[in-house]
């Protein structure tokens, strides 16, 4: 029997983000392995996804894609997993839900595209600089454990995957904050599950590839 969800991904991808906050929820899921040069262009994932990227998810029917709206549907959807914010958590949870998936992802990719706009252009972008986003960010989560305090959420998932990304391949600074919060993030049962998960896949690609 199908699991209500199907996680359309390539381990090498955004998708490690999803398949986290998928092993959070503790819902039963299907995994279908796509690669970027023919499955994830072909016209079964278009009609998916037109944007032929990964991940997606397709749960009871309904398609979801950019990793920040599915944390955040599937927190929505799994509420007994308890990752959806609290009232007095919202305004921290969304804001920096949209603060990780819209300025800081715009500086960090501008950045290492080797586009930094000067002082005349920093206004007309939504994240004005690198810096000032980078810091903006590591402003929030000085004296916090996680995004919304003291408790983890689905904006965690999100937020803290872009910073042990950013970390761990140099478009981030390590600032004590940032490597405090991350090292809180790695000791977790699910993110531990699904990078094993995910460090299987690769391994399984890099050996036939070879």
């Amino acid at each position: 029997m199908s699991s209500d969800i199907i996680f359309y991904t390539n381990p090498m991808s955004r998708g490690q983000i999803v398949r986290w906050m998928l092993e959070e929820v503790g819902a039963p899921y299907d995994t279908e392995l796509l690669d970027y040069a023919t499955s994830m262009k072909g016209e079964k994932y278009r009609a998916i996804n037109p944007m032929m990227k990964v991940p997606a998810i397709v749960h009871r029917g309904r398609v979801v894609t950019e990793c920040a709206a599915i944390c955040a549907y599937l927190a929505d959807a799994y509420p007994e997993a308890g990752l959806g914010p609290r009232d007095e958590e919202k305004a921290n949870y969304y804001r920096w839900l949209f603060f990780a998936a819209g300025p800081l992802e715009q500086a960090v990719t501008n950045k290492s595209a080797g586009f930094e706009p000067g002082e005349e252009r920093a206004q007309m972008l939504g994240y004005g600089n690198y810096d000032l986003a980078v810091n903006t960010l590591a402003g929030h989560l000085e004296g916090r454990d996680y995004v919304c305090g003291s408790r983890f959420t689905a904006a965690d998932v999100y937020v803290g995957s872009h910073l042990l990304w950013g970390i761990q391949f140099g478009t981030l600074p390590k600032l004590d904050t940032f490597v405090a919060y991350t090292q809180r993030l790695e000791q977790r049962d699910a993110y531990r599950r699904a990078k094993d998960k995910d460090n299987r896949l690769i391994a399984d690609i890099q050996a036939a590839a070879s």
